[in-house]
């Protein structure tokens, strides 16, 4: 790498670049991530939408290096924080980055928080591993947390285990957590699937407030654009492992230029005027990323499909300020009235 290319890294919070991911399996090879690229500032705020199986969850536990292997691998790319290529950064350095620098919350704390240990010893265990803290400094620390996502008496309910929790305590008490460091970055991939509609609005309403309070960078991951129109600046849309449309909010809504998007966008509730009329559904299902064919990974199932799309792969090209699509199509694309 150059010096200039390090320089350029340098100067974004987040820089990814191509990057891929794969997982080995009996059948054949899972093309989970390929080739992304995306970067993001201090105190930005990025949604990534799109199906179950697209490949966001993945792309976030590659920045964390936390894919399992096997079956998986990081097989290209560069993940560039703060300067810092995390790819090549040692197991030791990685794990001083986790939680310190990023951090992640789940979609289901349960499968996160340790059922036999107290929600008070897992939080006081990141300060002490971090931050240096004695126990009684740790533990201080870790009621004020408590306090600041919210939870009612804080300092005896240090001493609950997880079970004790509701659902919605359970994901504050791990936003605490992920919060007990300062990160630069936090990353919530799909925190409110698990929970009803009113704690839903609570727990977004959380990360909004806490972030303005703390000025870290946030990466919102889910399948509900309706809760990315609510907090995010930035939109990636993902299909097939792939960023296959990325721009601003009010231009990813106003105006999307993928027929996915367009889909995804009619799906919405909210996006329909017209309350008698069916919702949207997009036709067919996701590509099977065990073996991607040529072509547009979407045009199976696109209304705007042509003969070019069954077999070169668009890339993403301008459609309008920082607003990008991959689409051979996308100047016929248009929202669903």
């Amino acid at each position: 790498m150059t010096g200039q290319q390090t320089q350029s890294a340098s100067q974004h919070l987040l820089d990814i670049r191509k990057l891929e991911t794969q997982f080995y399996t009996e059948d054949g090879i899972v093309h989970a991530v390929n080739g992304i690229s995306y970067t993001m500032d201090e105190s930005d705020t990025l949604g990534v939408v799109g199906e179950s199986g697209c490949g966001k969850s993945v792309h976030a536990l590659s920045i964390m290096r936390l894919i399992p292997q096997p079956p998986g691998k990081i097989t290209g790319g560069e993940v560039f924080f703060q300067g810092r290529d995390l790819l090549h950064l040692t197991d030791d350095e990685m794990r001083r980055v986790r939680g310190a620098e990023i951090a992640m919350i789940f979609q289901d704390p349960m499968t996160s928080l340790n059922p036999v240990l107290t929600i008070g010893y897992q939080i006081m265990e990141a300060l002490k591993l971090h931050q240096g803290m004695d126990n009684k400094t740790a533990r201080e620390r870790a009621g004020e947390l408590l306090v600041l996502v919210g939870i009612p008496e804080a300092q005896q309910r240090l001493d609950d285990y997880p079970h004790q929790f509701s659902g919605g305590m359970r994901q504050r008490a791990m936003i605490a957590m992920a919060l007990s460091c300062n990160p630069s970055l936090l990353i919530a991939d799909e925190p409110t699937t698990a929970l009803d509609v009113t704690i839903q609005a609570q727990i977004v309403e959380l990360v909004k407030r806490l972030q303005e309070k703390l000025g870290m960078a946030v990466i919102w991951i889910t399948h509900d654009l309706g809760i990315v129109a609510g907090m995010a600046r930035r939109v990636n849309v993902m299909y097939a492992g792939s960023i296959i449309e990325s721009g601003p909010v009010k231009e990813i809504y106003g105006n999307p230029r993928h027929p996915y998007t367009v889909g995804l966008l009619g799906s919405l509730p909210a996006a329909r005027r017209d309350h008698t009329h069916r919702l949207y559904s997009i036709k067919g299902e996701p590509p099977d990323l065990l073996g991607l064919s040529q072509g547009c990974p979407f045009a199976p199932r696109c209304a705007y499909r042509v003969e070019r799309c069954n077999f070169e792969t668009p890339v993403l090209e301008d459609v309008g300020p920082g607003h990008v699509a991959a689409c051979w199509e996308k100047e016929k694309v248009r929202r669903i009235q």
